[in-house]
């Protein structure tokens, strides 16, 4: 495709593109990884398999991240590193990201959360904790940053106007 080389024969005036490939990666480690250390065996093995960029799970302590950074810089993971960012938008989802992602709130967070009882009081709490994840990252000169809205874009688009 970056030939403008196509499957299909019949494709007239075919253009190059810019195709390239983005990976997965786990700053609190794959829940099916029997550790970090493998898991960036793995991380690593992608890249050279011809990945061009990694973007983390969700996580909500940056520490984990630029920890993860130092890792896959160690192992000799030299792509950029995008850093996933998620507002928590409910009180179910307080249960079921740890649950299913196998991710930790930091004290702080877990702390406001607990005081939540809406919807409402969540979704301000992770637009709030979201955007000082932002501004952080940010200023640590990461290569830009992911968000994962699945499905609730209305979050994100309150954070952007926080944070850039």
């Amino acid at each position: 495709m970056n030939h403008g080389k196509y499957l299909e024969d019949e494709m007239k005036d075919a253009s190059p593109t810019d195709f390239c490939i983005g990976v997965a990666g786990y700053p609190e480690k794959h829940f099916e990884a029997m550790s970090l250390k493998t898991d960036l065996k793995y991380l690593k093995h992608k890249i050279e398999l011809g990945a061009e960029y990694v973007v983390t799970q969700m996580f909500f302590d940056n520490t984990k991240f630029f920890d993860f950074v130092v890792l896959c810089r160690k192992a000799g993971i030299s792509v950029p590193i995008i850093p996933g960012i998620k507002p928590i938008p409910s009180l179910k989802q307080i249960q079921f990201i740890p649950k299913t992602f196998h991710i930790s709130f930091p004290d702080e967070l877990s702390d406001a959360l607990e005081k939540c009882t809406t919807d409402e009081q969540v979704m301000s709490v992770g637009i709030e904790w979201a955007s000082h994840q932002s501004r952080q990252l940010k200023k640590a000169n990461v290569p830009c940053l992911h968000y994962y809205t699945m499905g609730k874009s209305s979050a994100v688009k309150d954070i952007a106007t926080k944070v850039f």
